[in-house]
């Protein structure tokens, strides 16, 4: 059993999703999990249209690192929508950390 944290930080805009994931990688010892997108219901009135879901794995402390250091850097940007990390994730859990948007045309 793959007994590693998520990290789940959600931002507007891809640039700010990049920037956010390099920000994480460089503060502490994660892996990256293919992003996810979701064009909100209400795209057309925010400035950025486009929400991206950056995914860190690592230890506990490693994660919540990187989503901070993540979080830090994508407010100097366009914005945070929100964030969370998951201690233990479940199998199921873990099986939703694959779906992936950017695969879909």
């Amino acid at each position: 059993m793959d007994e590693r944290a998520i990290g789940l930080l959600e931002v507007y805009g891809l640039v700010s999703a990049l920037m956010a994931a390099d920000a994480g990688c460089k503060a502490a010892n994660v892996t990256l999990e293919p992003f996810d997108k979701n064009k909100p219901a209400n795209a057309e009135t925010l400035t950025v249209p486009l929400l991206v879901t950056v995914k860190f794995r690592g230890s506990v402390e490693d994660v919540t690192a990187a989503v901070e250091a993540g979080i830090k850097m994508a407010e100097s940007m366009s914005g945070v929508v929100q964030s969370h990390v998951i201690p233990r994730p479940t199998q199921d859990t873990l099986k939703m950390m694959k779906i992936c948007a950017f695969d879909v045309d």
